[in-house]
């Protein structure tokens, strides 16, 4: 699933509390939990290996560029998981999504373009919505 260069941050090095929210852009290095709310983008080297976890009760509405994420609270924006990406059950994201590696578990909801990004080319993956007739 990960390269060798490529490892999710074990260990979370910054916390951003319930009850606090930040305003303005966030970069961090090494693992970042959200359990607040962050109002801007939200930024790690990709070079480098770097994890953000956005807890059930994580808010971002801005941009986020990260190697690995995991979401299971409300994303506005797009999103570019640069390894590896997973939607949590209770994981709302709105905006556009590139990931190298997918893993979403029931429940959650993305209204956006999921576009895979390969070695060398982006594949986007269209959804159908249920109910919907296809002419």
């Amino acid at each position: 699933m990960f390269n060798k260069n490529s490892k999710p941050q074990n260990r979370i090095d910054s916390l951003i509390g319930l009850g606090t929210k930040v305003k303005g852009d966030v970069d961090f290095t090494g693992g970042l939990r959200v359990d607040g709310e962050i109002i801007g983008n939200v930024y790690a080297d990709v070079s480098k290996s770097s994890t953000l976890v956005l807890s059930e009760s994580a808010k971002v509405d801005g941009e986020i560029k990260v190697t690995h994420l995991v979401i299971n609270g409300v994303v506005n924006g797009p999103i570019n998981a640069t390894e590896y990406l997973e939607l949590q059950s209770k994981a709302k994201v709105t905006g556009d999504i590139k990931y190298k590696t997918l893993e979403i578990q029931m429940g959650a909801v993305v209204e956006g373009r999921l576009v895979h990004v390969g070695d060398a080319s982006e594949k986007v993956v269209s959804l159908k919505l249920s109910g919907t007739d296809s002419k």
